[in-house]
């Protein structure tokens, strides 16, 4: 009998933050990663599937037992990026009232404004790089996790393992033009959504440069 989702134990947060950057994973996989026994992992994805926060799924192989893979349920996106969720879904509300796409837009600004002044002594660093970085260990603390890597060109790239507010996103993607706003104003450069969970990307990455899209 499942249970209503309760209070994560300490011990799950490890394996759940696991599952919201890379999803899915086996048991030796997590057992690996974590540096816990396959036996522990176990007991621990017992009491989330429980909650209803982690599903199994099973694939075939060649030697004909399967394979089983774990990953977040809906729920557990949800829980584990209840940090911005509440407020997102609070503000989305009088968002998606507004009818007229210029005050939206004016709207949007307005809010990432506030947000990136409420955060911006967190930020620190000369260079945009550093000021990544700096921002990803802020969204750390926070329990959102980002990443920075380099693109090609050898610009800074800020990747975002994990959505969020994911199920918000999928309702309404304006939700991810407040996002950009909010690094431009935090990193005081324009950023561009250059790949997305949406369109089918591993993760969400901002880069350097315009947006081709005013949103």
């Amino acid at each position: 009998m499942r249970e209503e989702h309760g209070e994560i134990v300490s011990s799950d947060v490890g394996l759940l933050d696991l599952l919201r950057k890379v999803s899915p994973q086996t048991v030796n996989q997590l057992a690996d990663a974590m540096g816990v026994t396959a036996t522990a992992v176990r007991q621990r994805l017992t009491r989330l599937m429980a909650q209803g926060l982690v599903e199994r799924a099973s694939q075939a192989t060649r030697r004909g037992r399967p394979s089983h893979q774990y990953r977040l349920t809906l729920a557990g996106r949800r829980r584990t990026g209840a940090n911005f969720a509440d407020l997102a879904v609070a503000l989305w509300e009088e968002v998606r009232a507004i009818g007229d796409p210029e005050v939206r837009r004016g709207l949007l600004q307005r809010i990432s404004r506030r947000l990136a002044e409420r955060y911006s002594e967190q930020i620190s660093g000369t260079t945009l790089e550093e000021k990544m970085e700096s921002l990803a260990a802020f969204f750390a603390q926070k329990r959102i996790p980002f990443v920075v890597s380099q693109s090609s060109e050898g610009l800074p790239i800020l990747n975002a393992t994990a959505c969020p507010y994911p199920d918000l996103a999928e309702q309404d993607r304006s939700v991810c033009a407040m996002e950009r706003l909010l690094f431009e104003e935090m990193l005081g450069q324009q950023i561009r959504l250059s790949n997305c969970r949406l369109d089918g990307g591993g993760c969400c990455e901002f880069t350097p440069g315009a947006s081709p899209s005013a949103n």
